[in-house]
Formats: structure tokens, sequence, C-alpha cells
């Protein structure tokens, strides 16, 4: 006679659609539970400025209707317009670089002793610590801002790069050669396809590390683009101003951030996509 005992999976298997969807209704609405992350983080902000626990922290309320104050004027559109030049600058050779080095270093060991140790202590190093070295030598103009950061984005692609180049599956490689496949089309058509998950999540980290380069370099180099409205509603005690700007370049990166890790679901990992 066949027992009455299920697996937990039959179990769950067997539930009602009902009992399934009281269960999973929370967890399957991601939108809903980072809105109410927002909500929360607002009201927290709102209550700790009207306590308050400074008198340069201001509420949410104030923070918000200044940001909106500062688009209507048109400064912090215009802030962006010049902090996003040396950013998308920066950026894009640090790619082009970054990928370029990394794929060069997993390819060729050679290059990997002599290359990936000064991009490991790069990572490592107190990056603020160069930007004055970096101001003396090219000036207070857009190449030493762009420097700046390719400083903190150049070594995160690189080392992201070369650790999908060396860890490819060696399978696939021994399954090419076996098909007579030159080196070119080992690199081109196995490699460089199997890394590209892991080489895009280091581009993705490389354009946060940017967004740190770009705001350091607009504090320490030269007051320009938001560095300069940070500076100047700091000096002016105008501290809701200095706040909405602060948070608005948060904002900026964590979208962009969730933009490029959705490319990466859609594009890289459709495996990981939720279903």
């Amino acid at each position: 006679m066949a027992t009455g005992i299920k697996t937990e999976s039959e179990a769950v298997g067997l539930a009602s659609p009902s009992a399934r969807s009281e269960v999973g209704g929370w967890q399957d609405q991601p939108v809903l539970l980072r809105l109410v992350s927002i909500a929360l983080f607002a009201g927290i902000w709102e209550i700790t400025g009207r306590i308050p626990v400074s008198f340069a922290f201001p509420t949410f309320s104030a923070t918000f209707t200044a940001f909106i104050g500062l688009i209507a004027d048109g400064s912090l559109p215009m802030a962006y317009v010049s902090t996003l030049q040396p950013l998308l600058l920066g950026i894009v050779l640090s790619a082009f670089l970054g990928v370029g080095l990394g794929t060069l270093c997993g390819l060729w060991r050679t290059g990997e002793w002599f290359v990936i140790p000064v991009f490991i202590v790069l990572q490592a190093a107190p990056v603020a610590a160069f930007i004055p070295v970096v101001t003396f030598v090219y000036g207070i103009g857009i190449t030493a801002k762009t420097l700046a950061v390719m400083i903190l984005a150049l070594p995160v692609i690189v080392l992201n790069t070369y650790k999908a180049v060396r860890n490819v599956n060696e399978s696939l490689i021994v399954m090419c050669r076996s098909f007579l496949g030159t080196r070119w089309q080992v690199v081109t058509r196995i490699i460089l396809p199997d890394a590209s998950p892991v080489i895009f999540a280091g581009l993705r980290l490389g354009v946060a590390a940017g967004f740190v380069g770009v705001v350091l370099a607009e504090l320490l180099i030269t007051p320009t683009g938001i560095g300069d409205l940070i500076t100047f509603h700091r000096s002016r005690a105008d501290y809701a101003e200095m706040y909405a700007t602060i948070a608005s370049i948060i904002a900026f990166s964590t979208l962009t951030l969730v933009a490029l890790q959705w490319v990466e679901l859609r594009v890289f990992r459709p495996e990981a996509r939720r279903t």
C-alpha cells in the first residue's frame, strides 16, 4: 500500500493557488517593496530633521522643495551638463582601455605579471590622494577631471575583465581547438562571449566608481558642476539646497546603475531573470 507521505515540494505544488499567492505575495512585488522602503526612509528623514538632530540637517520636505527650486531656476540641469562631460569621457576611455588591458592580461601571462599588480595597488590605494598630483600636472581643466574618473574606474574594469577571461570554461576552448579553430576564433567566439557577463558587471562597477571620481574631482580640483553647487550652498549655509544637490547625484547614479543592471540581466544573464 502506498503511503500518504509527501515531500515538501509536492505539498507546495498541491496547495491552492490562493494559498501560494498569499505566501509569496510580498516577495513577488519588488517594486512595491522598494517604494515602501523609499517612503520609510523619507519619513525617518523628515522626523530626524524636525527633532532636530542638527541645525545643518534639513527636513525631507525642505530638501525636496529646494530640489524643485534648483530644477526650476535651471542651476541643477546646468550643473549636470558640466559634470557629465568628464564623467562620460572618463567612462568611455576606461571601458575601452580596461576591457583591452584586462583581456590582454588574461590571455598573456607576461602582461598579467607586469600590469595586474599595478591595478591591484590602484584599487587598494586611497585614490583621493592622487587628485592633487593630477591637478599639479594637468591643471584644473577637463583633462584632470577625466583622469580622476579614470583613476577610480579603470582598475575595477581591468581586474574584472582579467578575471573573466582567465576563468572561461576550459572545455569550450578545447572544443573550439578540436574543430581546428584559430587563435582569433577562440578569442572572439569563445572567450569574449563566455566572459561578457562578468565584463559587463565590471563596467557597471566602473561606472559607479566613475561617479565617485567625478564628484571628488569637482570638490578637490575646481568647483564646477555638482561640486560647485555643493560648495556654493554650503558656504551660504543653504543646507536644504546642499542636501538636495547631494541627494540628486546619489539618485542619478542609483538610477543609472539600476538601468545597467537591467540591461545586464536581459542581455548577458537571462538565466538570472525572475520568471
